[in-house]
């Protein structure tokens, strides 16, 4: 009875993982799992150069990154949950999980730019307060989105973010006189080429899956790309 049993535990769980990769899930994981990877190696790959120097641009650089790896494991996380059981057992659930979901993932990634942001502007705001208001922009932006739960609001929002932040990176890049922060703003660009691709990819209906296996690829060049630059800089 108990070896039945066992084997029946087990083909289910056969089963649902099959079913978890031959699906557009299992893109997302390895995806996510890239991402993740990529965002703790950067973070603890760059742990002895902090301590070496005590540079606190290279700490809220370092926090950023663990801040996306954040974002990225808890995205996956609660999508398998979504996928791996019957809909009918966790319909009342389903609204919960989704906000969830969208809470964690829109303030850990508001974090993790706030983060990239502070990296290069924590000489001029030194203001102790100022992480603190990070954090409840963050929260502000994920209890937001998940209200109104609008693409217009979405999209509305990202751009002014993106608009402050490019304006604050070209304006403390064109003050910048040492050659080697230009290496440190490619890392940056490259960082919100990607956020700009993941904007597009939370866009993208469902049914266009090869479009957004393409930005998944992108993404993932990116990411890699970034991973490379900072490793070939801290040796």
């Amino acid at each position: 009875m108990v070896s039945m049993t066992g084997r029946a535990v087990g083909q289910g769980l056969g089963q649902g993982l099959g079913k978890l990769m031959s699906s557009s899930i299992g893109i997302e994981i390895i995806y996510s799992f890239v991402i993740i990877l990529c965002s703790l190696m950067i973070y603890f790959g760059t742990r002895e150069l902090y301590k070496l120097s005590s540079h606190k641009g290279i700490k809220y650089f370092r926090q950023s990154f663990l801040f996306f790896a954040l974002a990225y494991f808890f995205r996956s996380f609660i999508k398998i949950i979504l996928f791996y059981f019957d809909a009918g057992e966790i319909r009342a659930l389903l609204p919960i999980f989704g906000n969830i979901t969208l809470f964690i993932f829109m303030y850990f990634s508001s974090m993790a730019i706030f983060y990239l942001i502070y990296s290069v502007m924590w000489k001029k705001w030194k203001s102790k307060s100022i992480v603190y208001l990070f954090h409840l922009m963050a929260f502000a932006i994920a209890i937001i989105i998940i209200l109104f739960r609008n693409q217009f609001v979405y999209l509305l929002i990202n751009l002014l973010l993106f608009v402050f932040i490019a304006f604050i990176f070209y304006k403390s890049h064109r003050q910048s006189k040492k050659k080697k922060s230009h290496h440190l703003y490619i890392i940056y660009l490259l960082l919100f080429v990607f956020w700009i691709f993941n904007i597009i990819d939370i866009l993208i209906p469902n049914y266009l899956q090869t479009f957004q296996l393409f930005i998944y690829l992108i993404s993932l060049g990116i990411f890699l790309s970034i991973l490379y630059k900072v490793i070939r800089r801290i040796g």
